[in-house]
């Protein structure tokens, strides 16, 4: 079937091109049941090749009520059921939901290609009034469909990687410099990170601001290695490094997140070094982990409640018309504790 120019597609267009009746396309649209999965996403699949969507005039989103914020991450259920970061953040979010009476539909995913086509058909199907988009790549693919869409969103990010979309973000960079100049001022001049993904975005802005602080200090050996954020990663990445003899061994680590931090610090046990005596630890992203272990872990602190609550009261602003912007929340600080000492 050849498309109509996308101002003249209607409703029968769309069920022409999928097979099915122009109840079912409104079915579909307004999520109601009586459709297959497959008969639902045919639809969908048919109104966005014909560039068509229900007439959304009537739930003009200023000034209307929202009541489901949505919500994608690409990551193994397992591993974010453990990240204490995006169990406070998800709960800052819920935070303000609440006070708009809205809901949070939330979604993993296997990919943000895979976000990209869902986000849409959450839109087209009125299913949401606006969405939360995280873990960003260079390059997202996620940019240019909601932008097209006009669809309201807030990207935790750092604007270099969210095009024109409004975001909310940490300063990365200057959390970063700020660990690497704590551990060489205690005398540390062998410092390794453990990082997370290479492909996300967050992680190339901290390798960079690494490499250039490692470089400004002169440090003697400055190593860095990519894992996935879980545990079972962080303690091989740990072991690895800690294999080393000296010199080549790093006197301090500093890990992405605070479930490979601790993860580390038992495979230092593991390998008969005290910590901080042998090797010092200090984790990103505080949490009760930190201050649980043996000894306590230092850690770059934030408030990762309030960043999920800033974030959502900046999507309503967004969905409202107005609002702060893009703008950053306040940079984690470093909290000095038992990991962390002058190498002997």
């Amino acid at each position: 079937m050849t498309a109509t120019p996308a101002s003249r597609v209607t409703i029968k267009d769309v069920a022409a091109l999928a097979g099915v009746s122009k109840g079912a396309v409104s079915l579909a649209f307004n999520h109601k049941p009586g459709l297959s999965e497959a008969t639902r996403d045919r639809i969908f699949q048919a109104a966005r090749e014909l560039g068509w969507a229900p007439n959304l005039t009537a739930r003009t989103l200023a000034g209307s009520r929202v009541d489901v914020v949505g919500l994608a991450i690409c990551r193994p259920a397992r591993l974010l059921g453990l990240e204490p970061f995006y169990m406070e953040f998800i709960s800052g979010v819920e935070s303000v939901l609440t006070e708009h009476s809205s809901s949070l539909l939330l979604r993993l995913v296997r990919s943000v290609e895979e976000e990209a086509g869902l986000q849409e058909t959450w839109w087209r199907g009125r299913q949401i009034g606006g969405s939360i988009l995280v873990d960003f790549r260079a390059d997202d693919p996620r940019v240019a469909p909601v932008e097209r869409l006009g669809m309201p969103v807030v990207a935790v990010a750092h604007p270099s990687l969210t095009g024109g979309l409004t975001s909310v973000w940490t300063d990365d960079t200057t959390a970063v410099t700020e660990a690497v100049r704590y551990l060489a001022a205690l005398g540390h001049r062998r410092i390794a990170r453990v990082g997370g993904a290479a492909a996300l975005g967050h992680t190339s802005i901290r390798t960079a601001a690494f490499d250039a602080a490692a470089r400004a200090l002169g440090l003697a050996g400055a190593w860095q290695v990519a894992t996935d954020f879980s545990g079972d990663a962080g303690a091989r990445a740990t072991r690895s490094l800690l294999a080393a003899a000296p010199p080549d061994r790093p006197t301090a680590i500093v890990y992405d997140n605070d479930i490979m931090a601790v993860a580390g610090l038992s495979v230092a046990a593991e390998m008969g070094l005290s910590v901080p005596r042998d090797v010092s630890l200090l984790a990103w992203d505080d949490s009760q982990l930190c201050r649980l272990t043996h000894p306590t872990l230092s850690a770059m602190s934030h408030d990762v409640h309030g960043f999920g609550a800033e974030v959502a009261r900046t999507l309503f602003g967004v969905i409202a018309g107005g609002g702060p912007g893009s703008h950053p929340v306040p940079t984690p600080v470093l909290t000095p504790r038992g990991s962390t000492a002058p190498p002997r």
